[in-house]
């Protein structure tokens, strides 16, 4: 007697959206549904709105990437975030993936990534905020602005230099963004 099917979960839907994403075809939600064999209500259920799901799938790939690099960049002299944040905009823009979200869906991407309510910022923030609060606690950085600002302005930075096409028609420019961010924390 053969065992009845095995039935799609949320965390199936998560990895054929992220590998749907990785494989730099647009995600689009009736085609995921259909793959998993679920319904679109099914689907919604489990992972939201197309918009939460690619936040909660390039978050999840932004801090893998953060916690292994801000791991092997510790023992630096000075803040590790202008290093990190530049290498980091290199590995995003380097994504095949991610270089079709934003060559296709920029402005999209860029609301998506850029506005608190998108939910993928405000981990960014938080997380480059913990960094520099070590970097403090460790006497790596002296700053008289705080912390959440510094965390924000830095983000913006990268933000704004990743998103160089939506804004100003530039490509974007991870180099340009690491002089700008070594300044602020030189």
């Amino acid at each position: 007697m053969a065992a009845p099917p095995r039935r799609s979960t949320r965390e199936d839907a998560i990895r054929l959206a992220r590998r749907t994403f990785l494989s730099c075809r647009r995600l689009d939600m009736r085609a995921l549904a259909a793959e998993l064999g679920v319904n679109r209500v099914t689907l919604y259920r489990w992972v939201g709105t197309r918009e939460r799901l690619l936040s909660e799938i390039l978050w999840s790939m932004s801090e893998r990437f953060l916690e292994s690099e801000s791991a092997r960049l510790r023992p630096r002299a000075g803040s590790r975030v202008p290093v990190l944040l530049t290498e980091f905009m290199h590995h995003v823009l380097a994504n095949p993936g991610m270089r079709r979200f934003l060559d296709e869906e920029g402005d999209f991407a860029m609301r998506l990534l850029t506005l608190a309510d998108g939910g993928f910022q405000p981990r960014f923030v938080a997380f480059v905020r913990a960094l520099l609060a070590e970097d403090v606690d460790a006497g790596r950085l002296i700053t008289t602005v705080p912390l959440d600002d510094l965390a924000y302005t830095a983000v913006r930075i990268v933000e704004s230099y990743v998103h160089l096409r939506a804004i100003t028609g530039e490509p974007p420019d991870a180099d340009r963004a690491g002089r700008v961010l070594a300044a602020l924390f030189g």
